[in-house]
Protein backbone atom coordinates (compact mmCIF):
# COMPACT_ATOMS: atom_id res chain seq x y z
CA UNK A 1 0.00 0.00 0.00
CA UNK A 2 1.63 3.41 -1.08
CA UNK A 3 1.05 7.01 0.71
CA UNK A 4 -2.19 7.11 -1.05
CA UNK A 5 -3.60 4.13 0.37
CA UNK A 6 -2.44 5.46 4.05
CA UNK A 7 -4.30 8.56 3.16
CA UNK A 8 -7.35 7.27 1.81
CA UNK A 9 -7.51 4.68 5.32
CA UNK A 10 -6.78 7.75 7.49
CA UNK A 11 -9.91 9.85 6.02
CA UNK A 12 -11.81 6.93 6.12
CA UNK A 13 -10.72 6.23 10.11
CA UNK A 14 -11.01 9.99 10.78
CA UNK A 15 -14.68 10.01 8.96
CA UNK A 16 -15.92 7.02 11.11
CA UNK A 17 -14.58 8.86 14.51
CA UNK A 18 -16.07 11.89 13.40
CA UNK A 19 -19.80 9.94 12.66
CA UNK A 20 -19.16 7.90 16.34
CA UNK A 21 -18.19 11.20 18.15
CA UNK A 22 -21.69 13.11 16.54
CA UNK A 23 -23.77 9.92 17.20
CA UNK A 24 -22.29 10.09 20.13
CA UNK A 25 -23.35 13.68 20.93
CA UNK A 26 -26.82 13.23 19.44
CA UNK A 27 -27.73 10.09 21.81
CA UNK A 28 -26.44 12.35 24.69
CA UNK A 29 -28.57 15.29 23.86
CA UNK A 30 -31.46 12.87 23.38
CA UNK A 31 -30.68 11.59 26.80
CA UNK A 32 -29.95 15.26 28.03
CA UNK A 33 -33.11 15.31 30.22
CA UNK A 34 -36.21 13.33 31.36
CA UNK A 35 -39.61 14.58 29.71
CA UNK A 36 -40.61 16.11 33.22
CA UNK A 37 -38.41 16.97 36.33
CA UNK A 38 -35.23 19.28 36.03
CA UNK A 39 -32.78 20.30 33.74
CA UNK A 40 -29.42 18.83 34.38
CA UNK A 41 -27.91 21.56 33.15
CA UNK A 42 -29.77 25.02 34.70
CA UNK A 43 -31.53 23.00 37.14
CA UNK A 44 -34.83 24.68 36.22
CA UNK A 45 -37.82 22.84 35.90
CA UNK A 46 -39.04 20.92 32.68
CA UNK A 47 -40.58 21.52 30.44
CA UNK A 48 -40.82 25.37 31.19
CA UNK A 49 -41.95 28.31 29.40
CA UNK A 50 -39.34 31.32 28.11
CA UNK A 51 -39.13 33.57 25.58
CA UNK A 52 -36.91 34.82 22.96
CA UNK A 53 -34.46 37.95 23.42
CA UNK A 54 -33.82 38.70 19.70
CA UNK A 55 -35.79 39.64 16.45
CA UNK A 56 -33.36 36.85 14.71
CA UNK A 57 -32.80 33.23 16.48
CA UNK A 58 -31.93 30.28 14.63
CA UNK A 59 -33.85 27.13 15.25
CA UNK A 60 -31.49 24.49 14.73
CA UNK A 61 -31.48 20.65 13.64
CA UNK A 62 -29.43 19.67 16.79
CA UNK A 63 -27.79 20.92 19.89
CA UNK A 64 -24.59 22.91 18.48
CA UNK A 65 -23.81 25.37 15.38
CA UNK A 66 -22.76 23.18 13.26
CA UNK A 67 -26.37 21.57 13.17
CA UNK A 68 -27.93 22.84 10.24
CA UNK A 69 -30.59 25.72 10.72
CA UNK A 70 -34.33 24.55 10.04
CA UNK A 71 -36.34 28.09 10.52
CA UNK A 72 -35.54 31.46 11.67
CA UNK A 73 -37.62 32.86 14.19
CA UNK A 74 -38.03 36.87 13.84
CA UNK A 75 -40.08 38.01 16.96
CA UNK A 76 -38.61 38.94 19.57
CA UNK A 77 -40.47 38.12 22.78
CA UNK A 78 -42.22 34.95 21.68
CA UNK A 79 -42.87 32.43 24.17
CA UNK A 80 -41.30 29.15 23.43
CA UNK A 81 -41.39 25.94 25.64
CA UNK A 82 -37.67 24.33 26.63
CA UNK A 83 -38.43 20.72 26.51
CA UNK A 84 -34.24 19.34 26.61
CA UNK A 85 -31.26 20.59 27.83
CA UNK A 86 -27.66 19.80 26.45
CA UNK A 87 -24.73 22.16 27.38
CA UNK A 88 -25.68 25.42 26.77
CA UNK A 89 -28.73 24.19 23.80
CA UNK A 90 -31.90 24.16 24.54
CA UNK A 91 -34.50 22.26 22.73
CA UNK A 92 -37.77 24.48 22.69
CA UNK A 93 -41.22 23.67 20.91
CA UNK A 94 -43.08 27.01 19.17
CA UNK A 95 -46.69 27.43 19.77
CA UNK A 96 -47.52 25.21 16.87
CA UNK A 97 -45.42 22.55 17.74
CA UNK A 98 -41.98 23.03 15.95
CA UNK A 99 -39.48 21.71 17.67
CA UNK A 100 -35.53 22.75 17.83
CA UNK A 101 -32.43 23.62 19.12
CA UNK A 102 -31.69 27.04 20.17
CA UNK A 103 -28.56 28.58 21.69
CA UNK A 104 -29.48 29.09 25.97
CA UNK A 105 -28.23 32.98 25.27
CA UNK A 106 -30.53 34.01 23.05
CA UNK A 107 -33.54 32.87 25.57
CA UNK A 108 -34.98 34.86 28.03
CA UNK A 109 -37.19 33.94 31.64
CA UNK A 110 -39.07 36.99 31.10
CA UNK A 111 -43.03 35.37 30.75
CA UNK A 112 -44.85 36.06 27.55
CA UNK A 113 -47.78 34.25 26.05
CA UNK A 114 -49.01 34.74 22.93
CA UNK A 115 -53.09 35.31 22.56
CA UNK A 116 -55.16 32.51 20.88
CA UNK A 117 -52.32 30.92 18.49
CA UNK A 118 -54.51 28.35 17.58
CA UNK A 119 -57.58 30.51 16.11
CA UNK A 120 -55.12 32.31 13.59
CA UNK A 121 -56.14 31.01 9.83
CA UNK A 122 -54.31 31.98 6.66
CA UNK A 123 -56.67 34.25 4.51
CA UNK A 124 -58.80 35.26 7.55
CA UNK A 125 -59.09 38.03 9.60
CA UNK A 126 -57.85 37.10 13.11
CA UNK A 127 -60.33 36.83 15.85
CA UNK A 128 -59.78 39.58 18.77
CA UNK A 129 -59.44 39.23 22.43
CA UNK A 130 -61.21 41.71 25.42
CA UNK A 131 -58.62 42.59 27.88
CA UNK A 132 -60.69 43.00 31.04
CA UNK A 133 -60.52 45.82 33.98
CA UNK A 134 -60.91 42.90 36.34
CA UNK A 135 -60.92 39.55 36.36
CA UNK A 136 -64.75 38.51 35.81
CA UNK A 137 -66.55 38.35 31.94
CA UNK A 138 -68.74 41.22 33.55
CA UNK A 139 -66.09 43.75 34.20
CA UNK A 140 -65.16 46.33 31.61
CA UNK A 141 -63.25 45.55 28.17
CA UNK A 142 -59.85 48.06 27.99
CA UNK A 143 -58.54 47.07 24.83
CA UNK A 144 -59.37 44.49 22.00
CA UNK A 145 -56.35 42.37 21.19
CA UNK A 146 -55.64 40.14 17.94
CA UNK A 147 -55.08 36.82 17.93
CA UNK A 148 -51.22 35.98 17.56
CA UNK A 149 -50.00 38.72 19.82
CA UNK A 150 -47.78 38.25 22.37
CA UNK A 151 -48.62 39.32 25.50
CA UNK A 152 -46.56 40.18 28.61
CA UNK A 153 -47.43 38.25 31.97
CA UNK A 154 -47.23 40.24 34.73
CA UNK A 155 -49.73 37.63 37.41
CA UNK A 156 -52.12 34.64 36.61
CA UNK A 157 -53.61 32.79 39.60
CA UNK A 158 -54.50 29.75 37.66
CA UNK A 159 -57.79 31.49 36.04
CA UNK A 160 -57.09 34.78 34.93
CA UNK A 161 -53.56 36.67 33.66
CA UNK A 162 -53.05 40.52 34.27
CA UNK A 163 -51.11 41.01 31.20
CA UNK A 164 -49.78 44.19 29.32
CA UNK A 165 -49.48 44.54 25.32
CA UNK A 166 -47.72 47.73 24.57
CA UNK A 167 -49.36 50.61 26.52
CA UNK A 168 -52.96 48.53 27.26
CA UNK A 169 -53.08 46.36 30.33
CA UNK A 170 -55.83 44.01 31.43
CA UNK A 171 -56.96 40.92 32.30
CA UNK A 172 -57.44 37.69 29.83
CA UNK A 173 -58.52 34.11 31.18
CA UNK A 174 -55.71 31.85 31.41
CA UNK A 175 -56.91 29.49 28.45
CA UNK A 176 -56.81 31.91 26.10
CA UNK A 177 -52.95 31.91 26.37
CA UNK A 178 -50.08 30.07 24.73
CA UNK A 179 -46.93 30.16 27.10
CA UNK A 180 -48.62 29.25 30.56
CA UNK A 181 -49.48 25.88 31.91
CA UNK A 182 -53.66 24.93 32.78
CA UNK A 183 -53.54 26.05 36.47
CA UNK A 184 -50.30 27.47 36.86
CA UNK A 185 -49.48 30.58 39.10
CA UNK A 186 -47.14 33.43 38.66
CA UNK A 187 -46.77 35.91 40.88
Amino acid sequence: MGWNGRQVTLRCACAAAALAILTGSIHAAEQAAPESGTGPVSGLPLPRFVSLKSDEVNLRSGPGKDYPTQWVFRRAGLPVEVIKEFESWRQVRDSEGVTGWVNQALLSGRRTAQVLPWEMKPGTAPPRLELRADDSERSAATALVEAGVIANIQSCDSRWCYVTVETFKGYVPQNKLWGIYPGEIIK
